[in-house]
């Protein structure tokens, strides 16, 4: 898939973990796993927007597009 989901990267670098930040945002951990690992279909600008708020960071710090 030519969207890589970083989302990983910025919880390291915000020393987050993933069960504080489902938390904040108010999804399952189960949720931001599938999100985390990129077998998401969606993603809701709500979340998005959440996501980006909790960890002071842009969409395109947690979304790339890498070509084929």
């Amino acid at each position: 898939m030519p969207i890589v989901v970083n989302l990983d990267i910025m919880l390291v670098k915000r020393q987050m973990k993933s069960k504080d930040l489902a938390e904040i945002i108010g999804i399952t951990t189960a949720n931001l796993s599938i999100l985390k690992s990129g077998k998401a279909k969606a993603v809701r600008f709500s979340t998005l927007e959440a996501i980006c708020k909790a960890l002071n960071c842009q969409p395109s710090d947690i979304l790339e597009y890498i070509e084929d």
